[in-house]
């Protein structure tokens, strides 16, 4: 995930969730404020692959396709002519761990909540205060509004 030097760098994780896309528009418009570069990275990893038991999906994951995909929310989410300004990176990991390299040399790190409250904020393993709890730079975290 390259970047020129001389713009600051807004990494944004986008999934696919309404908070995520939240989050997309937020980096977007701030990136325009300090007249920086958005990198939009979207991550898969397959469950049950890491444990005893045998994939529960097919290992075979079309990531061209999935690129696609990712191209036309974008587009859906921003228009196509902001959209156009967004990098992708499609990468295949563990989602915090896989932010957290691309928001090495980040200005910030941009990413979505789904707004869960209770005991289910309160789990640990959430990407976002994992993200915050370890990012090398300040870390946003964008609620979906409510509707």
């Amino acid at each position: 995930m390259d970047n020129d030097a001389t713009e600051p760098k807004v990494v944004v994780g986008v999934d696919g969730s309404p908070s995520s896309y939240e989050a997309l528009r937020w980096a977007v418009r701030y990136a325009g404020l300090v007249g920086g570069t958005v990198d939009a990275v979207a991550v898969w990893e397959l469950p049950g692959l890491y444990g005893w038991s045998a994939p529960a999906v097919d290992v075979d994951v079309d990531v061209d396709e999935t690129r696609q995909r990712m191209r036309k929310e974008l587009t859906d989410v921003l228009g196509a002519e902001a959209a156009g300004s967004v990098r992708t990176h499609v990468v295949h990991g563990n989602p915090a761990d896989v932010l957290l390299r691309a928001a090495e040399d980040a200005e910030v790190l941009v990413v979505g909540s789904r707004g869960r409250g209770g005991f289910a904020r309160a789990l640990l393993g959430s990407v976002s205060q994992h993200v915050s709890q370890h990012a090398s730079c300040p870390v946003v975290i964008v609620r979906c509004e409510k509707k």
